[in-house]
């Protein structure tokens, strides 16, 4: 059955926008992580080619997809063992952290456990299913009735990034309590501290985490920050074939298909890494440019060694500090929107323009 869902926590954000777009240089809005950087001429052009799309398009992906995601993990993520079986397309990752509890018949008496710094619809997604949320990020204290594990790494909103060691523990956790593990890798290729800035973020199907067995075992990942495919809603999933079956399975009846053309532009992603090394170049640049305006500011920056995000504190309520933040004309994003342990943390996104980070350390700065 499903729970009561709460209210959209960011419309608690209207008076703050508010305040902010008063400022007489105008908002910098740094709270949420939307891209502001055109998407690379290589996937427009595949899009356009691709218009002509009068049949239905395949729930499944196409091969030419399919063995583009399979590459795509051997070559970026040291992941070699996945055929065509063992990757699946999907509208964006969100549609999928909310539906999965439900598409693998989850409901009343399950757990689903999800880091305790949480992107919001991981329990949106266990209320969806009528099973319990919890936060937790120690494999020990998750309980026997734990039956989907959601990792996030590097993580949203504190861009923790989890060592093969800690995947180990939770897959080996995971297989105590015979529940599925889904890792939600979307900002893999944005590693910015050692040693992240020269290594791999690690995958959680990285074969020295799962000796060899997939099963039960699931990472996804979007194109959304990569390359600029927010729009899109292009991401997919890759693990175990018997898990990934069942959803397409749901997929299949309830028409949950990527539109043919943007297939297509899927796989023009997913073979260029120019255009990728590129955006990260811009991200690394604009977090140069912001974090230390923020430490000037009076702010601590904790974690945020990947991802897209710096996750910070002057160590007041978060409110406080988002109203402190709105008279500068800047919008970020409080910290209880992502749990109940960070009620003095604050994120702020990386996706605005040069000009607007610009702009923004310039207002910290004073």
């Amino acid at each position: 059955m499903l729970k009561p869902l709460p209210d959209y926590p960011w419309d608690q954000m209207v008076p703050f926008m508010a305040r902010a777009k008063a400022h007489p240089d105008g908002i910098v809005d740094l709270s949420i992580g939307s891209p502001a950087d055109e998407t690379p001429a290589v996937i427009r052009e595949a899009l356009a080619r691709a218009t002509d799309a009068h049949a239905y398009p395949q729930t499944a992906g196409t091969p030419e997809l399919q063995r583009a995601i399979v590459a795509w993990y051997a070559r970026r993520r040291g992941v070699t063992n996945l055929t065509e079986k063992n990757v699946l397309p999907t509208i964006g990752s969100k549609e999928l952290v909310a539906l999965l509890p439900f598409m693998i018949g989850l409901g009343e008496g399950d757990t689903i456990v999800h880091p305790r710094a949480a992107y919001p619809t991981y329990a949106i997604g266990a209320g969806i299913a009528g099973a319990a949320a919890l936060a937790s990020d120690d494999p020990t204290d998750w309980p026997e009735s734990t039956r989907l594990i959601w990792l996030n790494s590097p993580g949203n909103p504190d861009g923790r990034v989890l060592s093969i060691d800690e995947l180990r523990a939770a897959v080996a956790r995971a297989r105590e309590l015979r529940a599925v593990i889904v890792s939600d890798e979307c900002y893999a290729e944005l590693g910015w501290d050692a040693p992240w800035d020269t290594e791999s973020i690690p995958s959680i199907l990285d074969p020295r985490v799962i000796d060899g067995s997939l099963a039960n075992v699931i990472a996804i990942y979007s194109l959304s920050k990569q390359s600029n495919m927010a729009g899109y809603r292009a991401a997919f999933a890759a693990g175990d074939a018997d898990v990934l079956a069942r959803l397409l399975t749901v997929r299949k009846h309830a028409g949950l298909m990527l539109p043919a053309p943007l297939q297509a532009a899927m796989i023009a992603a997913l073979g260029d890494d120019e255009h990728v090394s590129v955006q990260r170049e811009r991200y690394r640049a604009r977090r140069a440019t912001l974090k230390p305006a923020l430490e000037g500011a009076g702010f601590r920056i904790d974690r945020s060694e990947a991802g897209l995000y710096l996750w910070a504190t002057e160590g007041r309520p978060a409110w406080e500090s988002i109203a402190k933040l709105a008279d500068l004309g800047i919008l970020a994003g409080p910290g209880p929107f992502y749990g109940d342990f960070f009620a003095d943390h604050v994120r702020f996104s990386l996706t605005a323009t040069d000009e607007r980070i610009a702009a923004a350390a310039a207002r910290l700065r004073g």
